[in-house]
């Protein structure tokens, strides 16, 4: 009946550019076809920053049949350049429909999935959760419906939880099997794609930004920029977002006296300011650049975004307060400065007196991926 009511909506989402490709797939089932072939290992992650956490597990299972079923387009997009069949996940009243069987179903993170499990559990897969987590900000929404939750764990054979304090949220949820391993993602080889040639002035870079928090950085750095020489690179999360965000600074290059380009149609770091309207250059702007402010931390809703990128590169770090989602990887890295929006100016300046942000920790997946098989 709730799908019925929807459809309006869900039509009307379709036509907007960022559900134009996932809403018709998920929902009506377009250009979205079963698995090719059963028995093999299935992935379902959310989006972008899953998918590409699934790099360093897909290479100790090149022997395996693989399968990735993501939520939102730019997942899909990532999850396209490994060697698998690649789905968007239905809605779950046509998951009964849709899914065959498979061996083994590993979910990542905290898509939990009640029809999804059920079903897999019924066709006798095995249902693990890798790299799980209940974030601090969802923990009453859990407890309120703890007895949901109960029934759902019950389907899931194993948690690989990424740290204490998520084990402890799922037993109080009675969840059974759970063991700590901590966050998957400093498994990963982070690398860059290109190289570019380090301008002679500061480089700062606004790495996956989201609403709002552009005019935020774009204030500082003004003020920022009238008694230092450097340049302001934006990278937004979405790329929906390209446009809007260009207007914004084109607007304060304007009022300033700035100078501004956009990088897809000059590849100069030499302007006042910088708008990468192009996808995957992200890690290639962190390597030459002096200082990383991390979007989505800024404003309560988003939970942050990770960290191990710009401190892998020795970038300076400077995010949000609100980086709940990113907790655990944040543990593992030194030197960042936690703010307000308005302190960003103020970190800016603080951030020549200090060092580099690095990570010095590890995960060792093999052990892992080695018992998920056997078991």
């Amino acid at each position: 009946m709730l799908y019925i009511v929807a459809l309006p909506l869900l039509v009307y989402l379709s036509f907007k550019q960022k559900y134009k490709e996932s809403i018709p797939s998920r929902f009506f089932l377009f250009n979205n076809k079963r698995f090719n072939k059963a028995d093999g290992v299935w992935f379902h992650v959310c989006s972008l920053g899953e998918t590409r956490a699934l790099k360093p597990v897909l290479d100790l299972l090149k022997d395996q049949e693989i399968k990735i079923t993501t939520i939102t387009h730019t997942g899909q997009l990532e999850a396209k350049k490994y060697d698998a069949e690649v789905r968007y996940l239905p809605y779950e009243m046509l998951i009964p429909f849709w899914v065959k069987k498979q061996k083994i179903l590993i979910v990542l993170e905290a898509e939990f999935w009640f029809m999804l499990f059920v079903i897999m559990k019924a066709k006798g897969a095995k249902v693990v959760l890798l790299n799980a987590r209940i974030s601090e900000k969802s923990v009453k929404k859990y407890l309120q419906f703890a007895w949901f939750y109960r029934k759902l764990l019950k389907y899931v054979d194993i948690i690989y939880a990424q740290s204490e304090v998520d084990k402890n949220r799922f037993l109080a949820l009675g969840a059974r099997n759970i063991e700590v391993i901590g966050n998957i993602k400093l498994a990963g080889e982070i690398t860059k794609t290109k190289d570019y040639e380090k301008p002679k002035q500061e480089l700062i870079v606004a790495g996956s930004t989201h609403d709002g928090e552009e005019e935020m950085i774009l204030k500082s750095f003004v003020e920022y920029k009238k008694q230092s020489d450097a340049s302001l690179i934006i990278v937004p999360r979405h790329p929906e977002r390209f446009e809007k965000v260009y207007k914004i600074m084109q607007s304060y290059a304007e009022k300033n006296g700035l100078t501004l380009n956009r990088f897809s149609q000059q590849k100069d770091f030499n302007s006042d300011m910088i708008l990468v309207d192009a996808m995957g250059e992200l890690n290639n702007i962190y390597a030459i650049s002096d200082i990383a402010i991390i979007g989505g931390a800024f404003k309560e809703g988003i939970g942050g975004h990770n960290p191990l990128e710009p401190a892998h590169f020795r970038c300076k770090i400077i995010t949000g307060k609100h980086f709940h989602d990113q907790r655990e990887l944040f543990k593992y890295v030194h030197h960042v400065q936690y703010i307000e929006p308005s302190e960003i100016h103020k970190a800016l300046n603080k951030s020549k007196e200090l060092p580099s942000s690095r990570v010095d920790e590890t995960v060792d997946l093999e052990p892992i991926i080695k018992k998920i098989l056997e078991s």
